[in-house]
């Protein structure tokens, strides 16, 4: 079997890639340009790259650009497509929209003109819980809820799903699409929420928590782990329907909650922290976001219940490894 990963270099494509060299035979082609969130290291690093990176392909490819003859040719057969490659930090795509709309999704389109060249047994579509903008409290959306975008990396996002869609439902090509929240775990990028807060507790510096417009309620998010998302995506491969959506839910938790508990875990003492009306200042950053996760579940898929031992470990293996912060 082999399985062709866009972003394999990114945060997650590293953590599938582990998973699939630890509890699976398959070969690895990754496609991936290596830009302010693509590094190899991530790949090098890992406990069994040496005994096992035979198994793996790396391919340098801009997905803004179609795949030419030669690209394909150097790809060789696969069988599965699992896309991850995009552009996802909302600030950057606040300040730059149009990049956005070319990684997300002209490169999507340009994948999905590939994966009907080649008629893969299936394409994985990786989105983001944010297509269903803010959640208000009580709300989990489902996988085929109504979609309300607040910023253009959301709206990129669910524009190229509806790409997938169209060529699942136009050209027959086996499509499924998975919505994930927020995702923790080892390297990942400094301007994200957990090891940018880790680095700012470890230089003494105060902790911005985004809150309401009283500055008294934090944001929260539903956190998973990159291993357990590693791990569904492996289930869903074999489990899931052409043509559906699957959202893939870690556990509810405040980010004023996040920033105390890695404060506790590094110093023992209480996190030094500012609320901001951070919605009002900045649109387009919501308050909560949340998806239900019954369906994979009613499947028979579980998460492992450790959900705080695995966010610890994480905590202690950037004390650790302090040059990926």
């Amino acid at each position: 079997m082999r399985i062709l990963i866009t972003g394999l270099a990114g945060f997650i494509g590293n953590h599938l890639c582990e998973e699939i060299l630890k509890n699976t035979d398959w070969e690895i082609v990754g496609l991936d340009r290596l830009d302010i969130s693509g590094n190899l290291r991530r790949l090098t690093d890992m406990d069994i790259w040496e005994k096992e990176k035979h198994r793996v392909k790396f391919i340098w490819w801009d997905l803004k650009a179609e795949l030419n003859n030669q690209i394909i040719k150097e790809i060789g057969e696969i069988d599965y497509i699992w896309h991850l490659a995009a552009s996802s930090h909302v600030d950057r795509s606040i300040t730059d929209p149009m990049s956005f709309v070319m990684d997300n999704v002209v490169g999507t389109c340009n994948l999905l003109e590939y994966a009907c060249k080649k008629r893969p047994e299936l394409f994985i579509y990786f989105s983001t819980d944010e297509v269903f903008g803010p959640a208000p409290e009580g709300v989990d959306y489902k996988e085929w809820d109504r979609y309300k975008s607040s910023n253009p990396y959301a709206s990129t996002k669910a524009g190229a799903e509806e790409l997938c869609l169209a060529y699942e439902n136009t050209y027959k090509l086996p499509m499924i699409i998975t919505h994930c929240m927020n995702v923790f775990g080892e390297k990942q990028h400094p301007e994200k929420f957990i090891p940018m807060t880790i680095r700012k507790i470890l230089n003494g510096e105060d902790i911005i928590i985004h809150a309401d417009k009283t500055k008294t309620k934090s944001g929260t998010r539903k956190w998973i782990h990159a291993r357990n998302v590693a791990k569904a995506l492996l289930f869903l491969t074999e489990k899931g329907v052409s043509g559906d959506k699957y959202n893939i839910v870690g556990e509810e938790m405040s980010n004023l909650d996040v920033a105390k508990f890695i404060a506790k875990t590094i110093k023992g003492e209480d996190l030094k922290y500012k609320m901001v009306d951070f919605h009002s200042s900045r649109p387009g950053h919501d308050l909560r976001y949340s998806l239900s996760g019954k369906k994979l579940y009613n499947m028979g898929f579980r998460f492992p219940k450790d959900f705080k031992s695995s966010f610890k470990k994480t905590i202690l293996w950037y004390l650790d490894h302090r040059n990926w912060l």
